[in-house]
């Protein structure tokens, strides 16, 4: 089966087997658009790929402990703090952007929402072609189905929560070729 699951990654992805490798025996990090495909082509959420088994139904995930899956080059994070089980992933995510960072990040898979708040300073959010400036406490809900980016334009920290819905993680009706290869 996971000879199956890898061919099905990469050739639907246009990555080549060497690249694989490369993650397997650590000398690559993929980018968190990667492990999205990659959990999605095992029909597993992004949390089943990066978090350690649970043997329990409740998770707890303290301070410190979640799994970094972006860094940017002023120190700020992309820190997974967890998230359900497939079918409909729900993935909870806490983010710093320093100033002058973004993350830029390539549509999901068609449904996906996300839904984020800003706990300190002011984000900057890309959706589309629609830009949206938000303040401390500001929330704002979009579709996470199209190309996205969060931005950090202030001179000041930035810190926001941001949720992620998934439907249908690994079920038949999901198009492995949906989303373009990762940069």
């Amino acid at each position: 089966m996971r000879e199956w699951c890898w061919q099905r990654f990469w050739s639907g992805y246009g990555y080549k087997r060497h690249a694989l490798v490369n993650v397997e025996q650590g000398a690559a990090n993929p980018s968190v658009g990667t492990l999205l495909r990659l959990s999605d082509s095992l029909g597993v959420g992004l949390p089943a790929l990066v978090e350690p088994p649970q043997l329990k139904a409740v998770k707890i995930t303290r301070r410190g402990e979640g799994a970094v899956l972006w860094a940017g080059k002023h120190g700020g994070r992309g820190v997974l703090l967890g998230g359900t089980r497939s079918p409909n992933v729900i993935e909870l995510w806490d983010w710093t952007l320093k100033p002058g960072e973004s993350h830029d990040s390539d549509a999901h898979v068609a449904g996906t929402e996300e839904l984020l708040q800003v706990l300190e300073g002011e984000l900057t959010v890309r959706v589309g072609t629609e830009t949206h400036v938000l303040g401390e406490s500001d929330a704002l809900c979009f579709p996470g189905d199209e190309p996205h980016a969060y931005e950090n334009n202030s001179n000041a920290p930035l810190r926001f929560t941001l949720t992620v819905f998934e439907p249908g993680v690994g079920t038949s009706h999901r198009q492995l070729g949906s989303d373009a290869p990762a940069n």
